[in-house]
């Protein structure tokens, strides 16, 4: 029985040491895949995987854990960044975000990662289902003035399905949120050399 465990522990981790790295690149092959859905490849030329800063958890971004800020450069110089965000109001929960600001505050896109709205009333913030989310593109906090960032039935600017304003008005909050992020740790995040 001994002799059976070790065996089968020993081709378990041969067999894990031989795949992570195959699986690994996967991983980042899709990350960077949604990455060029809010930010495309030709606005930066550097490893913006290996380039980011640990950010804690709550905040302004409402992730439940510690995320990265990702740093897009061109020729060494921070041209944008990709966080993710935490939309905590949504209807069914939780809805993450991924979103990518320019250096000069625009948004490049927004993205909605996870969410659990009802199928075909809420979930048309998922660009598979409608392209309301990228109403988001080129957006900043200077284009647009802070009352305005609500849905129209509160008195804002951004669009909703009848019947699903609390998803809209949760992901317009999360976006907003994250821009005053971004503008606020500007500094930080845009900076020539990283810390992590």
């Amino acid at each position: 029985m001994v002799a059976f465990s070790l065996v089968g522990t020993a081709f378990l981790a041969k067999t894990y040491l031989i795949t992570k790295a195959p699986i690994a690149a996967s991983e980042a092959a899709a990350k960077m895949k949604l990455f060029e859905q809010v930010l495309p490849a030709n606005e930066h030329d550097n490893d913006v995987l290996n380039d980011f800063i640990n950010v804690p958890a709550g905040g302004e971004l409402n992730n439940r854990k510690a995320t990265k800020v990702y740093v897009a450069r061109v020729a060494g110089e921070a041209s944008a960044v990709i966080l993710e965000a935490t939309a905590r109001d949504g209807y069914s929960g939780d809805i993450k975000l991924l979103i990518a600001v320019r250096k000069n505050g625009n948004l490049g896109g927004v993205r909605v990662i996870t969410h659990k709205e009802t199928p075909g009333l809420g979930d048309y913030i998922d660009i598979v289902k409608d392209n309301w989310i990228k109403l988001f593109d080129g957006e900043s906090l200077t284009k647009t003035s802070q009352k305005l960032w609500q849905v129209k039935k509160d008195g804002g600017q951004f669009d909703y399905m009848a019947g699903a304003t609390i998803t809209p008005r949760a992901v317009v909050k999360a976006t907003h949120q994250a821009l005053i992020y971004v503008d606020t740790n500007k500094t930080r995040l845009f900076a020539a050399h990283i810390s992590k």
